[in-house]
């Protein structure tokens, strides 16, 4: 009788597999957005030369991040996940390429998924003080938008450390650089700032600032005139290219086309290209298709939208420049109008500083005295430029639908929690969205008293600040109400 022995499979799992594991909960407790933008991206390495493993970032960006903000919970998720035990150590890309190891990528079925090219650690370049005239600012910048006056948070810190890290004229790793938002987002700023802080850094190399428009017409001058090639020469001799609102010359065939051009010479001389766009190489479909390809090809960087937190920060140091200006003490306004601000300006961070501008105009003297109600007639022009006419009633629904309750219920005496705080919600809403007064928003939830609407408005106002899953709930019930 022939005996067959089991033997039990001792293979640990492979690595790619247990950093799957750790993925989800990373993606569960950062969210899609912040996961993406600094996770997303990591592999796991393995390191032949008995480095054990690797987490390997595209960026020394995206390693810096990871270091401050999420290494230690990375590190407690490889070890549940890991019945090995094995370590796991972090760098990017380019740190590992400096040091000329060969590394072979770890699979899910454990098998090797090829291998990558050694890249030698490249001889240090001894730079010369520059002998040459110091480089002009660059044409095209505003004073205004620099890093200082850049304000920087969860939504679109990607991009700012991409620009600072870009700015410094550090590894040209990832080119071109397309950063994409919608209108009033804060493209402009990021490029003018990178333009400005670049000219500093190294006044010997040439910094090209234009916006699409400008090279439109400075091209179909150049053909008028028939100086194409010292348009050509101008441009291509940019040691850093920057061109706002790229998607301007899309439909435009023959200027999309010398964007192409210029793009790829200067990209392929070693030069540095940075642009902006309203919308992600994919949707810019009216743009050639080659010219979407080597933008997708590189560094794509999208700015999202304020949260609260952040659009109070950009209004606090609008109002510190601007109350410095008017020799005022910007710490005497009312927080209160600050956070009104903040609530019913959502869309647009440009619309956010013109809604403070005006309130600082028109209040003078009186800033520190003025509530949210007469804030509230201050911008009342502003607040109903382009913005429907939203009622009690569709806040009812969108907030009954959002907590998946009946719009009844939001009526109703019932006091328990799970009807009660969103009844709250629902009355903020309706003090922030409509120009009903507090007796006629209570009556219209049940015949409420109007101390109970403003016993609602206040609870409301103090949980946003400290507790974030109903400030969340409020920004996305803002949103969706704004359409």
């Amino acid at each position: 009788m022939t005996t067959i022995e089991i033997v039990k499979d001792t293979q640990p799992p492979p690595a790619a597999s247990v950093w799957t594991q750790a993925c989800v909960a990373l993606k569960r407790e950062l969210g899609e957005a912040t996961f993406g933008s600094w996770i997303g991206q990591a592999r796991v390495l393995e390191d032949p030369n008995g480095g054990g493993l690797v987490l390997v970032t595209p960026t020394g960006i995206a390693a810096d991040w990871i270091r401050r903000n999420a290494w230690r919970r990375i590190s407690e998720l490889w070890a549940a996940c890991d019945p090995e035990g094995r370590r796991l150590n972090l760098k990017s890309r380019i740190e590992l390429e400096a040091s000329g190891r060969a590394l072979r990528l770890a699979t899910v079925d454990g098998q090797a998924a090829g291998e990558p090219e050694v890249v030698e650690a490249p001889e240090a370049l001894e730079i010369e003080p520059a002998k040459a005239a110091r480089a002009p600012r660059p044409m095209g910048l505003q004073d205004r938008y620099t890093f200082d006056t850049f304000v920087p948070g969860p939504t679109n810190e990607f991009a700012y450390a991409v620009a600072r890290r870009v700015a410094s004229w550090a590894d040209g790793h990832f080119n071109p650089v397309l950063f994409h938002a919608p209108y009033g987002f804060g493209k402009t700023h990021l490029l003018q700032a990178l333009a400005a802080e670049a000219a500093r850094t190294r006044p010997d190399k040439r910094v090209i600032y234009l916006t699409a428009e400008r090279f439109l017409s400075n091209f179909v001058k150049a053909l008028q005139e028939r100086s194409t090639a010292d348009f050509k020469e101008e441009l291509r001799t940019a040691d850093l290219l920057l061109i706002d609102d790229a998607h301007f010359v899309a439909g435009k065939t023959t200027t999309q086309e010398e964007l192409f051009q210029t793009l790829t010479a200067l990209v392929g001389d070693g030069r540095r290209v940075v642009m902006s766009a309203d919308r992600p190489p994919s949707a810019l479909t009216e743009m050639d298709a080659r010219l979407r390809s080597h933008l997708a090809g590189g560094l794509v960087c999208g700015i999202e939208p304020a949260d609260r937190v952040l659009r109070q920060a950009i209004l606090q140091k609008k109002l510190d420049v601007l109350c410095r200006q008017q020799g005022m003490r910007s710490s005497a306004v009312n927080e209160r109008v600050l956070g009104f601000l903040a609530d019913r300006f959502v869309d647009s961070v440009r619309e956010l500083e013109g809604a403070l501008n005006t309130l600082v105009a028109r209040a003078g003297d009186r800033l520190a005295l003025v509530d949210v109600d007469e804030a509230q007639a201050f911008l009342r022009p502003h607040l109903r430029t382009g913005e429907r006419r939203i009622t009690v009633d569709d806040i009812q629904k969108a907030v009954s639908e959002y907590y998946g309750m009946k719009q009844v219920d939001l009526l109703s005496d019932r006091r328990n929690r799970a009807i009660a705080r969103p009844r709250q919600v629902a009355m903020w809403l309706c003090k922030q969205l409509t120009t009903r007064s507090l007796p006629d928003i209570g009556r219209r939830f049940g015949g409420r008293d109007h101390t109970t609407v403003l016993h609602a408005v206040r609870k409301i106002e103090e949980l946003k600040a400290v507790d974030a899953p109903i400030a969340a709930d409020v920004e996305a019930l803002l949103r969706k109400l704004r359409g």
